[in-house]
């Protein structure tokens, strides 16, 4: 079998607001920027692999987590968890309350993905 052939490619958008995998687009979008190659080339190259071997690493490691997938949320989606909950409470009103659950609602759907298949 042959290995697949990726090619990265940016995405900006645009996301929907209504979109139910808003949260997970805007941070790929955020991320589009981002040169991950110069990374992982370095890495590779210190390391005396080849730079496809820790790119499958990386993605194989990410994408299998599972439970470490978790705690590997980082701090953008624990700001918006924050920042979802403080808004609510902020405006003290029960439409805030459930645009709050929602959000909430929405990560913790993108974080279980990280369960999927690994026996819980």
């Amino acid at each position: 079998m042959d290995d697949p052939i990726v090619r990265l490619e940016r995405w900006t958008g645009p996301v929907s607001d209504d979109d139910p995998d808003a949260n997970f687009k805007r941070d790929v979008a955020l991320y589009a920027n981002v040169d991950p190659l110069r990374t992982v080339t370095n890495l590779a190259t210190a390391l005396d692999l080849p730079v496809g071997a820790v790119v499958r690493y990386v993605l194989s490691r990410w994408a299998s987590a599972g439970s470490e997938s978790l705690l590997a949320a980082g701090p953008s989606v624990i700001g918006r968890m924050h920042d979802a909950c403080v808004a609510a409470e902020e405006a003290g009103t029960e439409e805030a309350r459930l645009a709050a659950y929602e959000t909430l609602r929405q990560l913790v759907e993108w974080l279980q993905l990280g369960l999927e298949g690994e026996g819980y």
